[in-house]
């Protein structure tokens, strides 16, 4: 089943929740409304104030999109994606005394706004509302990002030639003191990996997927490097991997001249960034010998904040809970800080369980990025 996308602009709020059929919501007042390019909010005769349920049904001859709007503001309360015809979805919403709309958005046809509905009463709260960010506004901090990401790359490449040298010339010891600077300046760039395509693989995969592990010829990048340095491996039997690592970064420099980054891409790896962090990073998942996971947590932050600081003019009127989301950012940041670059198999017990619990609560709070991020039609 599609997801239906309940916008919030409330830290804390989960950006989607999971299409349901009217038994889910027991208890809950339901209403079924029409959606179809003549008779788009058509049902909607008893309109009422609190938390209920829209049986928001396409009788249509094609797929729709149905949002539930403030009229005078343009605000999305709800929305129901996909909606093919003959198919009812449910939207869950709390109403507060005031006007609302339908919004109908059939496939390859004009937006359709149905009658405006008032609910009775006087005050109370309502779902809040995000008004829709098009591709449009999308485009400058998109564009913002690549060259902040241009801009890095020389010294991503100047880090991971002086790995090489350290390699080439025997030093295990300075090659292992050389690459967790490389790494780092590499996990800074984490809301780009996406367009990076293969190139992404190369430089920072690990062995998941890989039929030989360790030994499998596609290990290769920063992560090859770590096991072997970390494990005894002479630096000779390295050279090959660092050199293919430096001409990988210095392909990647080239290609990302020509690279065109998805506008969309910027709010989810916002929330996506952190998600494997917690996944990977903060489980040693991606451990294979230097013990960095917190150095790479850190790093991690860091990207996130530069994507947040381009999407911020854009986020500002659309989400009260931005200082919710810094308080977060800065307590996962401060806890990072204070247990230093050492080893998670160091950390005691009720030092992981606090280290998850503030990567926990921050997830929570940058969830709604990617919803409100989300690009909508407008027309």
């Amino acid at each position: 089943m599609a997801a239906l996308a309940v916008v919030s602009g409330c830290g804390g709020s989960a950006p989607a929740r999971t299409a349901a059929v009217a038994d889910d919501y027991p208890g809950l007042p339901h209403t079924t409304v029409q959606v179809s390019p003549g008779g788009c909010g058509v049902g909607w005769t008893k309109p009422q104030a609190g938390l209920q349920v829209f049986e928001v049904s396409n009788t249509g001859p094609q797929s729709e999109e149905a949002y539930l709007k403030n009229p005078a503001t343009g605000a999305v309360l709800g929305e129901v994606e996909e909606l093919g015809p003959g198919t009812t979805r449910s939207m869950v919403v709390r109403l507060a005394a005031g006007k609302y709309a339908f919004s109908c958005l059939p496939q390859d046809v004009d937006t359709i706004t149905g009658p405006t509905v008032v609910v009775p009463g006087t005050g109370g709260t309502d779902t809040p509302g995000v008004v829709p960010v098009t591709q449009q506004d999308l485009v400058p901090p998109t564009l913002a990002y690549q060259k902040w990401v241009a801009a890095q790359l020389p010294a991503l490449i100047t880090a991971v030639q002086a790995l090489q040298a350290a390699v080439d010339s025997g030093d295990v010891a300075a090659a292992e003191k050389a690459w967790l600077p490389a790494h780092l300046d590499y996990e800074r760039l984490g809301a780009a990996y996406g367009t990076f395509g293969d190139l992404d693989g190369s430089i920072n995969g690990t062995t998941k997927g890989l039929p030989g592990g360790l030994t499998d010829p596609g290990f290769t990048g920063f992560h090859r490097l770590e096991y072997g340095l970390w494990h005894g491996q002479s630096a000779a039997s390295l050279r090959p991997v660092a050199a293919q690592l430096t001409k990988d970064v210095q392909q990647l420099r080239t290609d990302w001249a020509k690279a065109q980054m998805d506008p969309l891409d910027l709010g989810l790896r916002a929330h996506e960034i952190v998600e494997n962090t917690i996944q990977f990073e903060l489980t040693a998942r991606t451990d294979y010998g230097s013990g960095s996971n917190l150095a790479t947590a850190q790093a991690n932050l860091q990207g996130t904040a530069e994507s947040l600081s381009l999407l911020r003019p854009l986020l500002v009127t659309r989400m009260p809970s931005l200082p919710a989301i810094d308080t977060a950012m800065k307590a996962a940041s401060n806890e990072l800080s204070t247990l230093g670059r050492v080893p998670l198999s160091t950390l005691s017990t009720a030092e992981r369980e606090q280290l998850n619990a503030v990567f926990g609560e921050l997830v929570t709070e940058l969830a709604p990025v990617a919803a409100v991020c989300d690009v909508r039609r407008t027309s």
